[in-house]
Protein backbone atom coordinates (compact mmCIF):
# COMPACT_ATOMS: atom_id res chain seq x y z
CA UNK A 1 0.00 0.00 0.00
CA UNK A 2 1.43 3.33 -1.10
CA UNK A 3 1.37 6.18 1.38
CA UNK A 4 2.57 9.75 1.08
CA UNK A 5 2.51 11.70 4.33
CA UNK A 6 3.17 15.44 4.32
CA UNK A 7 4.27 17.38 7.37
CA UNK A 8 5.80 20.71 8.30
CA UNK A 9 2.93 23.05 7.53
CA UNK A 10 1.73 25.69 9.92
CA UNK A 11 1.32 29.39 10.55
CA UNK A 12 4.17 31.70 9.62
CA UNK A 13 4.55 35.45 9.31
CA UNK A 14 5.18 37.08 5.93
CA UNK A 15 8.85 36.85 5.07
CA UNK A 16 9.26 33.71 7.11
CA UNK A 17 10.26 30.19 6.11
CA UNK A 18 8.88 26.70 6.34
CA UNK A 19 10.19 23.31 5.31
CA UNK A 20 7.66 20.75 4.19
CA UNK A 21 8.41 17.04 4.15
CA UNK A 22 6.69 14.20 2.35
CA UNK A 23 7.56 10.69 3.49
CA UNK A 24 6.74 7.94 1.03
CA UNK A 25 6.26 4.25 1.63
CA UNK A 26 5.12 1.27 -0.41
CA UNK A 27 6.81 2.32 -3.65
CA UNK A 28 10.25 2.38 -5.23
CA UNK A 29 10.76 6.00 -4.32
CA UNK A 30 13.86 6.62 -6.43
CA UNK A 31 11.95 5.68 -9.59
CA UNK A 32 9.24 8.29 -9.14
CA UNK A 33 9.13 11.91 -10.15
CA UNK A 34 8.19 13.81 -7.02
CA UNK A 35 6.24 17.05 -7.07
CA UNK A 36 4.65 19.57 -4.78
CA UNK A 37 1.31 21.13 -5.61
CA UNK A 38 -0.87 23.58 -3.77
CA UNK A 39 -4.56 24.34 -3.74
CA UNK A 40 -6.74 27.04 -2.27
CA UNK A 41 -10.47 26.55 -1.61
CA UNK A 42 -12.45 26.85 -4.83
CA UNK A 43 -9.34 26.92 -7.01
CA UNK A 44 -7.57 24.36 -9.14
CA UNK A 45 -4.56 22.56 -7.80
CA UNK A 46 -1.40 24.16 -9.18
CA UNK A 47 2.09 22.82 -9.60
CA UNK A 48 4.71 24.29 -7.29
CA UNK A 49 7.85 22.28 -8.07
CA UNK A 50 8.99 18.99 -9.54
CA UNK A 51 12.11 16.92 -9.16
CA UNK A 52 12.77 14.14 -11.64
CA UNK A 53 13.49 10.61 -10.56
CA UNK A 54 16.88 10.54 -12.23
CA UNK A 55 19.41 13.29 -12.57
CA UNK A 56 17.78 15.47 -9.95
CA UNK A 57 16.50 18.02 -12.45
CA UNK A 58 14.10 20.44 -10.79
CA UNK A 59 11.42 22.71 -12.23
CA UNK A 60 9.43 25.45 -10.56
CA UNK A 61 6.39 27.53 -11.18
CA UNK A 62 7.45 31.06 -12.05
CA UNK A 63 6.00 32.63 -8.92
CA UNK A 64 7.96 30.25 -6.66
CA UNK A 65 11.29 30.17 -8.49
CA UNK A 66 14.01 31.68 -6.33
CA UNK A 67 11.97 31.38 -3.13
CA UNK A 68 11.17 27.65 -3.01
CA UNK A 69 13.57 24.73 -3.32
CA UNK A 70 12.59 21.12 -3.85
CA UNK A 71 14.94 18.34 -2.86
CA UNK A 72 14.78 14.63 -2.22
CA UNK A 73 16.57 12.07 -0.10
CA UNK A 74 16.17 8.71 -1.77
CA UNK A 75 17.71 6.95 1.21
CA UNK A 76 14.92 8.31 3.41
CA UNK A 77 12.16 8.07 0.78
CA UNK A 78 11.41 11.71 1.45
CA UNK A 79 10.94 14.82 -0.66
CA UNK A 80 11.23 18.30 0.81
CA UNK A 81 10.05 21.76 -0.07
CA UNK A 82 12.01 24.60 1.48
CA UNK A 83 9.93 27.77 1.30
CA UNK A 84 11.55 31.11 2.00
CA UNK A 85 10.29 34.68 1.93
CA UNK A 86 6.73 33.47 2.26
CA UNK A 87 3.90 35.75 1.21
CA UNK A 88 0.23 35.79 2.22
CA UNK A 89 -0.67 34.54 -1.26
CA UNK A 90 1.32 31.37 -0.54
CA UNK A 91 -1.43 30.38 1.91
CA UNK A 92 -2.75 27.05 0.62
CA UNK A 93 -2.92 23.36 1.28
CA UNK A 94 0.27 21.79 -0.06
CA UNK A 95 0.26 18.29 -1.50
CA UNK A 96 3.02 15.99 -2.62
CA UNK A 97 2.63 13.70 -5.61
CA UNK A 98 4.57 10.68 -6.77
CA UNK A 99 4.34 10.05 -10.51
CA UNK A 100 5.53 6.92 -12.26
CA UNK A 101 3.54 4.05 -13.71
CA UNK A 102 0.83 5.31 -11.37
CA UNK A 103 0.26 8.59 -9.61
CA UNK A 104 -0.19 8.95 -5.88
CA UNK A 105 -1.11 11.92 -3.70
CA UNK A 106 -0.64 12.76 -0.07
CA UNK A 107 -3.38 14.13 2.16
CA UNK A 108 -1.99 17.67 2.22
CA UNK A 109 -0.61 20.02 4.83
CA UNK A 110 -1.93 23.53 5.51
CA UNK A 111 0.38 26.50 5.14
CA UNK A 112 -0.91 29.83 6.39
CA UNK A 113 1.09 33.02 5.91
CA UNK A 114 -0.30 35.82 8.02
CA UNK A 115 0.77 38.49 10.45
Amino acid sequence: QVQLVESGGGLVQPGGSLRLSCAASGLRFSSYTMSWYRQAPGKERELVATEASAGGRSNYADSMRGRFTISRDNAKNTVYLQMNNLKPEDTDVYYCRAAGWYSYWGQGTQVTVSS
